[in-house]
């Protein structure tokens, strides 16, 4: 323990790795509840494309996504590397996102992140918080908040 805070300098965020295809993305830790594997979803009427459905997970009804649909992706295609990452947001309830593969964490400092420049319009861009550097890949950091709290298209 006394290891992870030594190596978590002031500036440095920790990231869990998770692929969507071939492209690689990083969630804060610090709104990763828990990762499980991929279970029965129950399926819920009338919801949005990505919405796959409801799970139970120790007693708790929790909503799930497709991040792969929520990108406009290729469907979700499920093997045993499949996850579901239990997001919690302060003020929201528990949202399972899907995701391929959880790859590893990653400690991102501040100079290893740089700011995404993006056209407003462009809807998916407005996902990313920034793009992370760690050593020789690039990781798409995604804006959690975003993602889960869907926006009312009036």
């Amino acid at each position: 323990m006394a290891d992870m805070k030594k190596n978590a300098s002031a500036g440095a965020k920790q990231y869990i790795c998770v692929k969507l295809g071939t492209e690689q993305y990083g969630i804060d830790i610090q709104y990763v509840d828990n990762i499980v594997r991929m279970q029965k979803i129950t399926r819920v009427p009338k919801a949005q494309r990505y919405f796959k459905g409801v799970i139970n997970l120790r007693g708790e009804i929790v909503p799930v996504m497709s991040l792969r649909l929520k990108f406009d992706l290729e469907p979700d295609e499920y093997n045993n590397a499949t996850r579901i990452i239990i997001i919690k947001l302060e003020a929201q309830a528990a949202v399972g996102l899907i995701v391929d593969e959880v790859k590893e964490v990653v400690t991102l400092d501040e100079s290893c992140i740089e700011k995404p420049t993006y056209n407003a319009s462009d809807g998916k861009t407005q996902y990313l918080s920034g793009i992370g550097k760690p050593g020789e890949g690039l990781i798409s950091l995604l804006n959690i908040a975003e993602v889960i709290i869907e926006k009312e298209n009036a």
